[in-house]
């Protein structure tokens, strides 16, 4: 009898060493994105991902029970990484385009966003009545945008009389507007409301014609979307489902406030 209680004791624990090794090797989900596009995606002194599109992934993270990991790189090279398997999934503000979506599939649009052009505080640019008026008047002028974004995309084919400049990161393409290098910059409306909010404010202003997406779809795409690798179509069932239940239980909603100045970029409809 004691031989078998102590038998059943030494199983036990063993079985309960076998539980928290299960439980500390979670399945981790390994999750791309740029670090250097506020407030989309930030990296902090200490390394440490954070902004809107962290706590996305955080939240997609909490709701398929699994750990997340950041993986940090340049925007351009996010797609290609993504179909090395380098990491599972890209959330990193990345709009949902048909040509993106001949190499990699797309959850559904999470976040909706426009695009506007900041110049200097007192260009008359700045009060173009529409779109068309105000790429007339940026023909010859120097216009950065990021490497890789659909901003660029939508200017070679709308607008192919401007210089224009790419950088690898917002911060760069912001400091050479700061230095009188560029005349303008072209990319989504929360990261240059940032900058006009912080090292721009005063200098610079946002252009009254936003450019919505429905401008050209085609290009600028659907929404903002989390990349994933064609392939893994249970991963995309599943990020879906966790996506739509984030959208609905308030969760974007509320972190997209935080982020962007109590600006709701939830995208209701993709749920519907």
């Amino acid at each position: 009898m004691v031989t078998s209680i102590a038998r059943k004791a030494v199983l036990c624990a063993a079985l309960g060493l076998v539980g928290l090794a299960t439980a500390a090797s979670a399945a981790t989900l390994k999750i791309g994105t740029e670090g250097g596009y506020p407030p989309w995606s930030m990296v902090d002194a200490q390394g440490k991902v954070t902004g809107f599109d962290a706590d996305v992934g955080h939240a997609v993270c909490k709701k398929l029970d699994m750990k997340c990991r950041f993986v940090v790189q340049a925007f351009d090279s996010l797609i290609p990484s993504l179909q090395a398997d380098r990491f599972d999934l890209v959330i990193s503000g990345m709009s949902v385009t048909a040509e993106r979506a001949k190499v990699i599939a797309f959850s559904i649009p999470y976040a909706t966003e426009d695009s506007a052009f900041v110049l200097p505080a007192n260009s008359p640019l700045l009060k173009a009545t529409d779109q068309k008026a105000l790429l007339a008047g940026l023909a010859g002028k120097t216009v950065g945008v990021q490497s890789g974004t659909t901003q660029g995309a939508f200017l070679q084919k709308h607008a192919p009389e401007l210089k224009l400049k790419s950088y690898e990161t917002q911060d760069q393409m912001q400091m050479d507007l700061s230095a009188g290098r560029l005349d303008a910059t072209f990319s989504e409306v929360t990261p240059q409301s940032q900058f006009l909010d912080t090292s721009g404010k005063g200098k610079f202003a946002m252009a009254d014609a936003v450019i919505k997406s429905s401008a050209d779809p085609e290009i600028l795409g659907q929404g903002i979307g989390a990349g994933i690798n064609k392939n893994n179509t249970q991963l995309k069932a599943k990020v879906d489902k966790a996506l739509c239940e984030l959208i609905q239980d308030g969760t974007i909603k509320q972190s997209s406030q935080k982020w962007f100045g109590g600006v709701d970029l939830s995208n209701y409809a993709a749920c519907k």
